[in-house]
């Protein structure tokens, strides 16, 4: 089935050539409720892409909704920049009482501005300060944002290319799998930290994801991650996770680190934070590296108070009890059941990803692309993923339910089939199905 796209002339004459979505699915959306967006000309879609992970419970959740509606209706303070506001109050106090005094977590909160990459460069500014070093140590495939200080940091060389000027006082290590299987320990970093005559600074901090949202969906281990923060802590290096994407509850626990039982120094939120899909991020740190002076970091829209306001929310109604985490963990199970199903069409295919943000690897460039432009003909809405775009990235709402999954599910099969056929890939017979050898979410 072919979708009837409304007139998109303006997009094309005035809006700029950097637009990337809009090119895969090229329809003009004009409503969304839960997981379903609607075209204006009629046509529903199931959403498993959940701007980017912006919108984790869904679109305009009624609840969040209403509580924004009352705010907005209500003529209270909209912007603020850092000025005390009750809205900010109140956010402060839920996050405190529902996120971090549960988890034995003190954090002092920043508020950086309203995107992921401000959070990002928060926390590489701070770190600097406070150590007084100049590099950071990042990993192959890492995304972590578009402004300078967060591109240095990031691995796709087409990102780092449009920066348009040397990157500088950053240095790569091999993400945790990068050697396909190899497991990649930290005798080097640990080795050339240790001796003056290595030609390598020790950093003031190393920033990792614990899943690679945009660079493959590839999920560290927890004894990696634990391993990695021990060496952090031999060398007086500060660890900075990077959970604007795996975080508010994206791979099963608000922090996507918890699995692990580790505590980074510093932690980026954006996303979902807000709960709502508006601009909001949050650096948080331990309180003796709260080092700056009054104004020495700002933004003009560190106080945008709508924010704040289904944020709260989004706490209140999701996090005060196990509910959200028990449907994760169960939706999460149908979603890896559901891609079997995929991988079993395709031989060298390989499941990749934690809780709900998982997809399937493919061994050809072209296939994961392929199966997108399929599954929106067909009503479904899923992202690329991997240096190569080689990954087909699910991300759907938390509050999915299981009705709702297997309907999604069922067109992604169905588009994946038409692309690799019945039971067979593109080009020789399948001999053997072949899935992660690991599965980084059960490994202790």
């Amino acid at each position: 089935m072919t979708s009837t796209t409304s007139d998109t002339t303006i997009f094309e004459e005035r809006e700029s050539q950097v637009r990337s979505y809009c090119r895969e699915w090229p329809t003009v959306f004009s409503k969304a409720q839960g997981v379903y967006q609607y075209a204006e000309d009629g046509r529903r879609y199931i959403d498993f892409f959940s701007g980017a992970g912006a919108l984790n419970y869904g679109h305009n959740h009624p609840e969040l909704k209403k509580h924004l509606v009352e705010y907005l209706t209500g003529d209270n303070v909209v912007h603020s920049l850092d000025t005390y506001t009750v809205a900010k109050r109140e956010f402060l106090q839920t996050f405190q009482d529902l996120i971090l005094k549960p988890r034995d977590l003190d954090y002092t909160v920043q508020f950086p501005g309203p995107t992921g990459t401000n959070a990002v460069e928060t926390a590489l500014k701070i770190a600097r300060k406070c150590t007084g070093r100049l590099d950071v140590v990042s990993f192959t495939n890492a995304f972590h944002g578009m402004s300078l200080g967060s591109l240095a940091v990031t691995g796709n060389s087409m990102k780092r290319a449009g920066a348009g000027t040397p990157l500088y006082h950053t240095n790569t290590a091999p993400y945790d799998d990068y050697f396909d299987g190899e497991t990649a320990d930290f005798m080097w970093l640990d080795r050339t930290w240790s001796d003056g005559g290595s030609g390598l600074d020790t950093p003031a901090a190393v920033i990792v994801e614990t899943v690679q949202g945009e660079g493959g969906l590839k999920a560290a281990r927890n004894v990696w991650l634990r391993e990695l923060q021990a060496l952090c802590r031999r060398h007086n290096v500060l660890l900075i996770v990077d959970d604007v994407q795996a975080g508010c509850g994206r791979t099963g626990q608000f922090f996507s680190f918890e699995e692990a039982g580790i505590e980074p120094d510093i932690v980026c939120l954006s996303k979902s934070i807000s709960g709502y899909g508006l601009p909001m991020s949050l650096t948080l740190m331990r309180p003796e590296l709260d080092q700056w002076e009054p104004g020495e970091h700002n933004g003009t829209f560190r106080g945008h108070n709508p924010a704040f306001v289904t944020a709260t929310a989004a706490l209140k109604t999701f996090w005060a009890d196990d509910a959200l985490e028990q449907n994760i963990a169960a939706r999460s199970e149908q979603l890896r059941e559901g891609l079997h199903r995929i991988i079993a069409r395709c031989d060298g295919a390989l499941l990749r990803g934690r809780g709900l943000l998982t997809g399937v690897a493919f061994p050809e460039d072209d296939i994961a692309g392929r199966i997108q432009a399929a599954a929106f003909e067909r009503g479904l809405l899923i992202e690329t993923s991997g240096p190569k775009g080689e990954v087909i990235k699910v991300m759907p709402a938390l509050t999915i339910t299981e009705t709702e999954m297997e309907e999604g599910l069922e067109i992604l099969v169905d588009a994946a089939s038409s692309v690799l056929g019945s039971g067979t890939p593109l080009t020789e017979p399948v001999q053997s199905v072949r899935v992660a050898e690991r599965e980084p979410a059960l490994v202790p």
